[in-house]
């Protein structure tokens, strides 16, 4: 039998300090960068975006890829990429840590419009409260000083 899989995540991470230093004129060359990551380890990308502090990833993961070494492995190479290439002159690192939500497929259509749509969407909300919407919808007990 083969390995077969149906996991929609969403992935959340923010600059160090949330610093809004992820200007919009170079933020496709950042989500092209990390979507070649994906690719390369046989992820499907639905959609990526993000606005100046911090960004979304809708995708599935290969069987064979685990989460956290997925989102390591980002972090670190698109902080190198985005320091050779100065795309973001303010940017000094990520922020430690990270969201990731599953969801239905059936939820798909909706969570690319929405990620799709982050610049408008920010413009009424917050990204803390619209992360602890986020955690409380998904049932997540946290702590409110890791959230800033």
């Amino acid at each position: 039998m083969g390995t077969y899989t149906q996991i929609l995540y969403q992935i959340v991470f923010c600059t160090k300090d949330r610093k809004p230093v992820l200007l919009k004129e170079n933020r496709p060359e950042l989500f092209k960068f990390i979507y070649g990551i994906l690719k390369n380890k046989n992820c499907h990308l639905y959609r990526i975006n993000g606005i100046e502090d911090h960004i979304h990833i809708l995708t599935s993961l290969h069987p064979t890829v685990s989460l956290s070494s997925l989102i390591k492995d980002i972090k670190i190479a698109s902080s190198v990429f985005m320091k050779e290439n100065n795309l973001f002159k303010e940017f000094t690192n990520w922020q430690e840590g990270y969201g990731a939500f599953t969801y239905s497929i059936k939820e798909k259509d909706r969570l690319i419009e929405y990620v799709k749509n982050q610049e408008e969407h920010h413009k009424k909300i917050t990204f803390r409260d619209e992360f602890i919407a986020i955690l409380n919808e998904h049932q997540i007990t946290f702590d409110q000083k890791y959230l800033l």
